[in-house]
């Protein structure tokens, strides 16, 4: 609740809160977590039945492998089935998955402006999650589709797949202009 609700038009408030939040979800995630959690059931389940007549060391290899693939691939997926953006007026910050790691919070006087891509792949950055490419800069892709491309200060962009994007990008530019007065963005 503002202090001075009568200093701003009800247009202003409407368009620009206080704090913009964003997400983008990837449902798909949730059948790559599956495929973990199966590996971590078939782990247990040689170490609970098992009937290898050739040893220990090949049991215990297979069970030891089993459960860690299923955790990587579950944890992994997870991390990524959402991303949260928030955007206030100091800083965007991004979180990611269920438990907010890895998360990235950029100061808006590092950012010098803000762009709408209509169509970010997972493809164009090699996969689902928090990229990086040399050529491109930095992004977190949790889906297909709609997002931000933020340049920053030091020549860097960095990328977020998030719904409703055209809308974040000009609370990103208005922020960026009333935090910098008389210069351009």
């Amino acid at each position: 609740m503002r202090d001075h609700p009568h200093d701003r038009s009800p247009d202003e408030d409407a368009s620009h809160p206080d704090v913009w939040t964003g997400r983008a979800t990837n449902r798909v995630q949730w059948l790559m977590a599956l495929v973990g959690a199966a590996c971590m059931a078939l782990g247990v389940e040689l170490a609970v039945d098992s009937a290898w007549t050739s040893g220990i060391t090949p049991l215990v290899m297979s069970v030891v492998g089993c459960i860690a693939a299923g955790l990587l691939v579950l944890f992994g997926t997870l991390a990524f089935v959402h991303v949260d953006l928030k955007l206030d007026k100091e800083c965007l910050e991004v979180r990611c998955g269920h438990i907010g790691v890895p998360r990235r919070r950029i100061p808006l006087s590092h950012v010098v402006g803000a762009d709408f891509s209509p169509q970010i792949t997972p493809r164009h950055w090699g996969g689902w999650g928090y990229r990086w490419r040399p050529e491109k800069g930095t992004a977190v892709v949790v889906r297909r589709g709609e997002g931000i491309v933020l340049r920053l200060w030091d020549g860097h962009t960095f990328t977020i797949t998030v719904d409703n994007a055209e809308t974040a990008v000009r609370v990103i530019r208005e922020r960026l202009r009333t935090s910098a007065p008389g210069t351009a963005h």
